[in-house]
């Protein structure tokens, strides 16, 4: 049998006669991300996109045939769940997943859109107790936490702690969304815990009232971008991309609200959510000094003596990144760097060091993920200095764009071997689909793996700088080479 290569997502769940939510909209989805979508459907429901009127819950045999029909031929990479009508669907589908090795997501559909009832009383005491505890992410509302907790949610506050609460029930991890309650600084934020870690996903506010099937989408669009490989974090923010471009691209088709639409995968920044450890602060986030034009070719070298060396030769960009010193010589480089960059007109980034940054006045910090815990990011954007953050992922992206930095470096584009990476390289097609999101609201630089032969091709993505680190320190003659990739940035420009 030959392998199959487009993965699989099954969606068990209820039909929506109207096209809007449930199984429909989980389909629609599914062909979005370029996943195979399978269907196991729980209910029947008579609705349109005003009222529910009817539901007949799928019989047991039914359900049973479904399920195995599709276990023997179409296992599924991720699955999500939707509407569990009865004590019977909750469970069966629990028995099924008591085996099943791979994702699952669960949308407590409680109540529709227009307010009708979606899931009888018995139902959710069954679903906290079978289904919980195999749910890999739970995607409630506040409406649905609300009943998951029997209380009020009535401050952001109480939202991550009622997260907390639901993993405690049994969740492996929940993203509960925050609707009308976190809107605030024109955005609305949702919240996701495992019960140690957490964060913060703040979208746009889109003034709309066609968002039926808001939640189905949701955890269907999570399913699909683990299906193909994202991890968690990454496929939530995919995902609530997604949904916002679907809340500002919707239209209404009936009387009553519309459905969220599903035009592809998400592409524009606007539709990116910002992604923070902490809450959000009430008022407009800083944005760093933008760094006057495009990066250039940007090398990253462990000396000052390399950066008189690079800067001599034309270089208007470089970042030192000293790993081995301490105390009184680290200061001495770092002072060295920041004064040869005034001589030279250039832009001189310190990795990491962010405070000798600040005190010896240079132009700019480099912060890695793993820094941007440890540093001051306020003090960096009061002092004055342009802040650069490396990124790997849509979560890091996400994490980045919550900072609004003077630039982001994406990569490892290639393998590379200046250091270890714990990251798929991106490749030429996801650093395209990068360029076309971020480009021109942020400056970016591409890094990781980049050669001389290979840097035509990563500017042909559009991205104005390559950053490169061996190819240029451990070239017989580095001045050569940085010419030559000189001479093709501006080429590119």
């Amino acid at each position: 049998m030959a392998s199959r290569k487009k993965p699989i997502a099954w969606s068990i769940a209820g039909s929506d006669s109207g096209g809007g939510a449930g199984i429909q909209a989980d389909l629609a989805t599914f062909h979005d991300f370029g996943v195979h979508g399978c269907t196991v459907i729980t209910a029947i429901t008579a609705q349109n996109s005003f009222a529910v009127g009817h539901v007949s819950v799928t019989p047991r045999r039914t359900l049973a045939a479904q399920i195995n029909a599709l276990d023997s031929d179409l296992q599924a990479d991720a699955i999500k769940l939707g509407m569990l009508a009865s004590e019977d669907v909750v469970t069966m589908v629990s028995k099924y997943l008591e085996t099943f090795p791979g994702f699952v997501v669960c949308d407590p559909v409680m109540v529709s859109t227009s307010g009708g009832e979606l899931m009888p009383d018995g139902v959710c005491s069954m679903l906290i107790e079978k289904l919980l505890p195999r749910a890999d992410l739970l995607t409630p509302n506040l409406s649905e936490a609300e009943v998951l907790l029997n209380r009020k949610i009535e401050s952001l506050d109480d939202v991550e702690r009622a997260a907390a609460d639901i993993v405690a029930l049994g969740a492996r991890s929940v993203l509960l969304t925050g609707g009308h309650l976190s809107a605030r600084n024109n955005e609305r934020h949702d919240y996701w815990t495992d019960g140690e870690q957490g964060f913060w996903l703040s979208g746009p506010n889109i003034d709309t009232l066609n968002t039926h099937g808001t939640g189905c989408t949701l955890s269907s669009a999570i399913a699909a971008a683990v299906a193909r490989g994202y991890a968690l974090p990454d496929a939530m923010v995919i995902a609530k991309s997604y949904v916002s471009q679907g809340l500002r691209m919707s239209v209404q088709l009936g009387s009553g609200p519309g459905p969220v639409g599903h035009v592809g995968w998400p592409q524009r920044l606007a539709d990116l959510p910002s992604l923070s450890r902490r809450l959000p602060e009430l008022g407009q986030r800083p944005a760093f000094a933008s760094c006057d034009g495009d990066l250039g070719l940007y090398p990253v070298v462990d000396s000052a003596a390399w950066i008189a060396r690079l800067l001599a030769c034309g270089v208007k960009t470089i970042q030192l990144r000293v790993k081995d010193l301490s105390g009184n010589a680290l200061q001495q480089e770092v002072r060295e760097a920041v004064a040869l960059g005034r001589e030279f007109k250039a832009r001189v980034f310190i990795n990491d060091y962010w405070q000798l940054a600040i005190s010896e006045g240079a132009y700019g910090v480099h912060l890695g993920q793993e820094d941007l815990d440890a540093a001051d990011i306020s003090a960096i954007a009061v002092a004055g200095l342009r802040l650069g953050v490396s990124t790997h992922t849509y979560y890091e992206v996400a994490r980045a764009h919550s900072l609004r930095p003077s630039y982001i470096a994406i990569g490892p584009v290639y393998s590379t071997t200046s250091k270890d990476m714990p990251w798929t390289p991106q490749g030429l097609p996801q650093l395209r689909r990068w360029v076309g999101m971020l480009s021109p609201d942020y400056t970016l630089t591409a890094i990781g793996g980049i050669d001389i032969k290979r840097a035509k091709d990563v500017l042909a993505t559009g991205v104005a700088s390559v950053a490169m680190i061996s190819a240029i320190t451990q070239a017989e003659n580095p001045e050569a080479v940085v010419a030559e990739l000189l001479a093709l940035h501006g080429a590119a420009a």
